[in-house]
């Protein structure tokens, strides 16, 4: 089975996790700190990231830095993993689900704009496939209604758009690092911001919401051990250990990003009119990290070339269900049909294997079974 997506690792990723091993920190250490700041590098920000367990709870972390709670909402797209929205709706918010870009799979702007209320605290877009969104005009709408735009960049890392690295497009930023993503921790996420409030809230929600320093404290003098929770967090600290094959992974993050490329390059060019089948773009000033191949299809044949795909050895998947389709979700009161271009879009995806350890004869391969599959 060629896999749809899978990790890249080395010697040199070895050799790194080895070291963190052998070393004197475990966790909360300087691999991490190193972890962060390479990781501030690649998005432009003014700010060290705030590492975490995983891209769940770099979205958590997020939203709780931007004051999500109870008495507000989140205005997001439905065409991601659940996790962009039920991270929200675990903070008490409620989530308004805005349609998608037809071409890009994005949050449209529009749809964004007609969902907010005064209720609005977060418009979180989600950078399908490795695509940014229309960060200009998703931070018009966030700040005409005084919100903190967000922009979940699991899938984007290295991407770029209009020359400005994905991380420095939004007020925050989340990345993931689960091991099919642009670059692995094994499991991990991060937060980015240049904002300092956002920044600081984001730190100590990941470590309990612990506060050290004396003149910040309430009780300052009980004593040189003393530290306070100011306020609930979470354990989200990122160990050294992942921290370090992070590190080693960012080192290839270009390498990783022209082998996507590459491999978009030759499906394209070798899946190229088959009736039926419409391909990804980008949009003009995008400069993406490839992180799916995601084809459409006539939505009557989705399944039996899926199903034609895996059984031929394609290891295929589909991204994503409306999150609204969810029964966590219609247990809430969604219902289906209030998206109907993100709908449209489910019912005709297909995501081809897309991942940098893939070889010039898998793609082709893939290619192949493709045609095959279409009688083409």
């Amino acid at each position: 089975m060629i896999q749809y997506g899978r990790q890249s690792i080395d010697d040199s990723d070895v050799e790194a996790v080895v070291s963190a091993l052998r070393s004197d920190w475990l966790t909360t250490g300087p691999a991490v700190d190193r972890f962060e700041a390479d990781v501030s590098r690649i998005a432009g920000a003014m700010l060290p990231a705030v590492a975490v367990t995983s891209g769940t709870a770099a979205l958590h972390t997020a939203y709780r830095a931007a004051r999500v709670g109870p008495g507000t909402e989140v205005v997001t797209t439905p065409l991601t993993f659940a996790a962009t929205a039920a991270t929200a709706a675990l903070l008490g918010a409620t989530v308004r689900f805005a349609d998608v870009d037809e071409k890009t799979g994005n949050l449209d702007p529009d749809a964004a704009a007609a969902a907010v209320t005064r209720r609005t605290a977060v418009i979180a877009g989600v950078d399908y496939a490795g695509v940014p969104v229309d960060a200009s005009r998703l931070s018009a709408v966030a700040r005409s209604a005084d919100a903190v735009f967000l922009e979940d960049a699991a899938h984007s890392i290295g991407s770029f758009l209009n020359g400005v690295p994905v991380g420095s497009l939004a007020d925050i930023t989340t990345f993931s690092f689960f091991p099919t993503k642009n670059a692995t921790t094994a499991e991990g996420g991060a937060v980015v911001t240049s904002d300092s409030g956002l920044w600081d809230r984001a730190r100590a929600f990941r470590n309990h919401g612990l506060v050290r320093e004396a003149e910040r404290q309430r009780h300052p003098d009980e004593g040189p051990w003393h530290q306070e929770v100011a306020d609930f967090g979470l354990n989200y600290r990122m160990p050294d250990v992942l921290a370090a094959l992070g590190s080693s992974q960012l080192l290839r993050l270009t390498l990783f990003k022209s082998r996507r490329a590459a491999i978009f390059d030759r499906y394209r060019a070798g899946l190229s009119g088959i009736d039926g089948l419409s391909l990804p773009s980008a949009p003009s000033g995008a400069d993406p990290m490839w992180h799916l191949y995601a084809v459409r299809v006539p939505a009557e044949e989705r399944r039996r070339l899926f199903e034609t795909l895996r059984a031929d050895g394609i290891g295929v998947q589909v991204n994503y269900i409306p999150v609204y389709w969810h029964p966590a979700f219609e247990d809430l009161g969604y219902r289906r049909g209030l998206c109907p271009v993100a709908e449209e879009w489910y019912r005709r995806e297909i995501s081809l294997p897309m991942h940098a350890g893939l070889s010039d004869s898998e793609v082709d391969l893939v290619i192949e079974r493709v045609r095959k599959a279409f009688g083409s």
